[in-house]
């Protein structure tokens, strides 16, 4: 074996934790892939002979490397949704491995790459490596070009955004997102019963046009929303409760990409009006944030 296996061997050792960081950073599993095959070109091409901890010289590789590819993302125009159709949520975004690229967006925490798709590029990249892997700050520093206090800041300033803060009582938001949790799985299952049981009898139903192009902007009574409902049980296995603006609400993000969400008004423990959202621009001015176990 030549000494260019023994690094490939060396690097392979490591994939799985570069290729774990990456999608953090990205959302995207093909893009996280990308990412780290560029650091495996740039370990390839580097004299390592000094490096003692390569697993942690690879990880500032690639959250350079994701770094830069964040950037790049923000230079580009928003793309549009292109939404169609009545069941606007249901389509799956590209990716090198549609069904792997789920499972893993859903044990990262599909709310939770909601929120982080929303952060400047420095803070996400901060955030992902201090606080879900434990990277020293001053190690984290000289990835996002600041001082190690100022990359503290960056981490700070996004765990602030990922975590938010209710605008109700601690007691009123476990029973509603005990609720949601309810109506979230009543949902998935299609379990019309379970649905009226968390709906309000008079209950309205609002949506904006990119939510139902087909549909009616307004729906009245628990027994119409429980039919509606029953009929976006695969979309809903995407949905998962967040704070949005405060309070607790739901978000349908396909391998964690926001599609819509679902503002809920909740009176006397039932939900008394939905509020579904789809418009890029509305759905852009949502305080999103994760809602703690």
């Amino acid at each position: 074996m030549d000494d260019q296996d023994r690094l490939a061997e060396r690097f392979e050792a490591h994939r799985s934790h570069l290729r774990g960081v990456a999608y953090r950073m990205l959302g995207s599993l093909s893009d996280a892939d990308d990412a780290v095959q560029e650091a495996w070109l740039r370990l390839s091409r580097s004299d390592t002979a000094g490096v003692e901890n390569l697993a942690g010289w690879l990880t500032r590789v690639v959250a350079r490397v994701c770094l830069d590819m964040l950037r790049s993302r923000r230079s580009r125009p928003e793309e549009p949704l292109g939404l169609q159709g009545s069941e606007p949520i249901v389509r799956d975004t590209d990716g090198s491995d549609p069904e792997h690229e789920a499972l893993l967006a859903d044990s990262v925490g599909l709310a939770l790459l909601v929120v982080l798709d929303r952060l400047a590029p420095a803070e996400r990249v901060a955030f992902v490596l201090h606080d879900l892997f434990a990277v020293p700050f001053d190690e984290v520093a000289p990835i996002v070009e600041r001082t190690p206090t100022a990359a503290k800041k960056l981490a700070s300033r996004a765990r602030h955004r990922v975590q938010g803060t209710a605008t109700i009582p601690d007691t009123d938001l476990t029973r509603h997102r005990h609720l949601v949790d309810v109506f979230v799985a009543a949902a998935r299952g299609g379990d019309l019963k379970a649905l009226l049981a968390v709906l309000d009898p008079d209950v309205v139903r609002r949506a904006d046009r990119a939510a139902l192009p087909a549909g009616p902007a307004e729906l009245r009574g628990a027994q119409a929303v429980a039919e509606e409902t029953r009929v976006f049980s695969r979309p809903a296995r995407s949905a998962r409760p967040a704070l949005l603006n405060g309070t607790v609400g739901i978000v349908v993000a396909p391998h964690g990409k926001l599609r819509l969400a679902l503002g809920l008004t909740i009176k006397d423990d039932k939900i008394a009006e939905i509020d579904v959202i789809a418009d890029p621009s509305r759905l852009q001015q949502l305080d999103l944030a994760v809602l703690v176990n």
